[in-house]
């Protein structure tokens, strides 16, 4: 477990971290090339996938959208492309990442914040430089 700050409530949280292939053989390995859940996002995506009929997957990727650039998109499914790349959480779950979003989502952490009645995925992502006022799309340095 690796303590990493919450930064929505100021609060430390602890959280999973998972090792991934290195996207760009050049580079070292670093903490850039993991993915970071919360317990509350575990446990959330978990609860939904138990839901599921067909869809036993959690996949991530991200799309052009928006006035900021991108948006994150996150699929449950019955399987997962041959390209993607595989992160174990736990035994109980994978999570898939579409291998061409990597460079935007590597170093990214998911959490998830429940206020009243609703609930959403956040996401925490280093590469991230802005994100639009209603925060639906962000962008990032594009190289």
């Amino acid at each position: 477990m690796t303590l990493f700050p919450n930064l929505f409530s100021g609060n430390m949280v602890f959280m999973t971290q998972v090792n991934v292939p290195i996207y760009d053989p050049a580079e070292s390995k670093s903490k850039r090339d993991q993915l970071y859940l919360t317990p509350s996002a575990i446990k959330h995506i978990k609860k939904i996938l138990a839901k599921q009929v067909r869809e036993k997957c959690f996949r991530l990727s991200v799309k052009r959208s928006g006035c900021s650039g991108f948006a994150y998109v996150v699929d449950y499914v019955d399987s997962f492309h041959s390209e993607d790349l595989k992160f174990s959480i736990d035994n109980d779950l994978d999570v898939f990442v579409d291998q061409a979003s990597f460079p935007i989502l590597r170093g990214v952490c998911i959490d998830y914040m429940q206020k009243g009645l609703n609930g959403t995925l956040k996401f925490i992502n280093p590469n991230q430089t802005a994100a639009c006022g209603c925060g639906e799309s962000f962008s990032i340095e594009e190289k």
